[in-house]
């Protein structure tokens, strides 16, 4: 069975590239492979600078102040990033969709798959599922996908230090 590529993965990655974005053609090219993606189409020089465009953009979808708004920027998005979906077995590794047009380059396929991936993300997890950390300090960003849907920090580590810092604010107040 084919996991569907635009799902947790895809937000997963965006994410990743947000929080650390890569310094080179060569580092964004080795972290899609990591994260799972096939390359089996164009690698162009301005895909590092698409990719970081593509990047900010989804960030505007993370930062929106309210669903309608979340949603209208994830439409914009794949209005122009996505085509229809077609079936594919492109790597030899199962059938599975794409919401791309064949022989882009990997900016614009990581335009399609962010932009198809959070829809999805949002539509079947909950419109809440994106988010900055609320630790005080950072502003790293998650793709919450736990059970409970809860998740307001980007780390355990994040979670961790401001459980101690509430802790040690209610004690001083002791």
């Amino acid at each position: 069975m084919q996991l569907n590529p635009y799902s947790e993965y895809a937000v997963k990655l965006a994410t990743e590239l947000a929080n650390e974005p890569p310094e080179s053609l060569d580092e964004l090219v080795q972290r899609c492979l990591d994260a799972g993606l096939v390359i089996d189409f164009p690698v162009v020089d301005d895909d590092l600078a698409t990719s970081a465009a593509v990047v900010e953009r989804w960030l505007g979808i993370v930062d929106a102040p309210d669903d309608a708004e979340r949603a209208t920027a994830v439409n914009a998005m794949l209005a122009d990033a996505s085509a229809y979906p077609r079936m594919t077995d492109h790597a030899g590794d199962g059938w599975h969709l794409h919401y791309r047009d064949e022989h882009q380059p990997l900016g614009h396929v990581l335009a399609a798959l962010f932009s198809v991936g959070t829809a999805l993300h949002l539509v079947g997890r909950g419109m809440h599922r994106l988010g900055r950390c609320t630790a005080d300090g950072c502003t790293r960003v998650y793709a919450d996908t736990s059970r409970g849907g809860a998740q307001r920090y980007c780390s355990p580590g994040c979670a961790n230090r401001d459980a101690v810092r509430r802790h040690r604010a209610r004690r001083s107040m002791a």
